[in-house]
């Protein structure tokens, strides 16, 4: 399948994403420097907590009201509070004290908006392919969200520090641009949509979610996900943390490779490897049942995280994060494609708010990892790691492969 047979709702949904992660990615993973500067480190890490606890009962909400209403007037009115509450961010930074009180209200009301938007976006892909090409098209996202990822790191170290509101600037006028998009390109083929059970919106909201709840192979395989991510989120808490206390050093010729540096060398070695590869081994997979394929590819992924947990030498370091990675490649679209397949068609906002929760709970998992290793040596970090990576596997091949039995 190539790219002109792509329904067009998915080119809708592919570029669009890819041109506003590429600028938000220049952005937002500054945002804790940013109210740290402005305020204080504490008061930054209680805020940035309390938008991710936001975010998650929001997406919730957003999964409701995507299969209550249509997608498209959804993502319509939510992507357009966006644009202009990035406008709002923008003009905040002009004086010469930032406002930070307005920044940090219109940052608040972003992540509220985009959780609401979120889940509508995700049904809309679900809605638009088929169990047939679901393998391939959510490869082909997942190499463009590391793509944009890699262009957005890139804008950012090079314009964040001396060119803050220009960036603020493009990130609103592309922000602007989404709504105008979805409103013109984008077909809404939801045609399904949930009946409102309970008169009491609150319960309705409650009923809605009971039944993914009580779906216990989608269950199984949320929970399993969010083990198998922790491995990989880790890398930027208890690894990052590791590294720039206990690294030595290496010198290639005049440039040194400190802790920090090898942790930035990690994430730009797993994004040019997503990049360089995912056609590849997604071609090479086909040939395989997607039962053997996740299995192998979750192994890898394994051996590679273990490894990179507790590895202190560059050589090693280098090698088994690309062993991790390529796990990664293998056992991902095959996930991504079959959890969707399993979620009913009038749920597929809700079961997709529902999945939040996988990357929701392996970022607390992953946070935890600095704490715990504060009192495990690195090898029983190694343990730990290996063990979560083992549970989810189970738990993920059990709901998808085992559910008929």
């Amino acid at each position: 399948m190539n790219w002109k047979n792509y329904p067009q709702n998915i080119k809708v949904r592919l570029i669009t994403s890819f041109f506003n992660r590429a600028v938000s990615s220049a952005v937002m993973p500054f945002m804790a420097l940013f109210f740290a500067q402005e305020m204080n480190k504490v008061w930054a890490g209680l805020f940035l907590v309390f938008t991710v606890i936001i975010s998650f009962f929001v997406n919730l909400i957003g999964g409701y009201i995507s299969d209550r209403f249509q997608r498209k007037r959804v993502l319509v009115l939510t992507s357009s509070i966006s644009a202009f509450l990035f406008l709002l961010m923008t003009i905040s930074l002009y004086p010469r004290d930032n406002i930070i009180s307005i920044f940090a209200f219109a940052y608040t009301l972003y992540i509220v908006t985009s959780s609401l938007g979120r889940p509508a976006m995700h049904a809309i892909i679900i809605d638009s392919t088929t169990p047939e090409n679901r393998k391939e098209v959510y490869a082909l996202d997942y190499w463009l969200v590391n793509l944009s990822m890699a262009i957005g790191a890139a804008l950012g170290g090079l314009l964040y520090l001396h060119h803050q509101i220009e960036l603020f600037v493009l990130l609103t006028i592309t922000s602007t641009i989404l709504p105008i998009a979805y409103q013109i390109w984008l077909i809404d083929e939801h045609t399904i949509r949930r009946e409102k059970q309970h008169q009491n919106v609150f319960l309705d909201l409650i009923q809605n979610y009971k039944v993914a709840f009580q779906d216990r192979p989608f269950v199984k395989v949320v929970i399993g996900s969010m083990f198998i991510f922790a491995a990989e989120f880790s890398l930027n808490s208890y690894i990052g943390v590791r590294l720039a206390e206990t690294f030595e050093s290496v010198h290639i010729g005049n440039f040194e490779i400190a802790g920090v540096r090898m942790l930035s060398i990690l994430n730009i070695e797993n994004m040019l490897l997503v990049v360089c590869f995912t056609f590849l081994i997604n071609k090479l997979t086909d040939k395989f049942s997607n039962k053997n394929v996740l299995l192998i590819g979750l192994i890898i992924y394994g051996i590679g995280y273990v490894t990179v947990t507790s590895a202190n030498t560059f050589y090693v370091l280098i090698l088994f994060n690309l062993i991790a990675t390529m796990g990664e490649l293998i056992y991902s679209p095959v996930r991504n494609a079959e959890q969707a397949n399993m979620i009913p068609s009038d749920k597929r906002g809700s079961y997709s708010a529902f999945t939040n929760f996988s990357f929701s709970g392996a970022d607390l998992i992953a946070r935890s990892t600095i704490i715990i290793g504060a009192f495990l040596i690195p090898t029983m970090m190694s343990v730990y790691i290996g063990i979560l990576i083992m549970f989810g596997t189970l738990l993920v091949y059990a709901g998808l492969f085992m559910r008929k039995t």
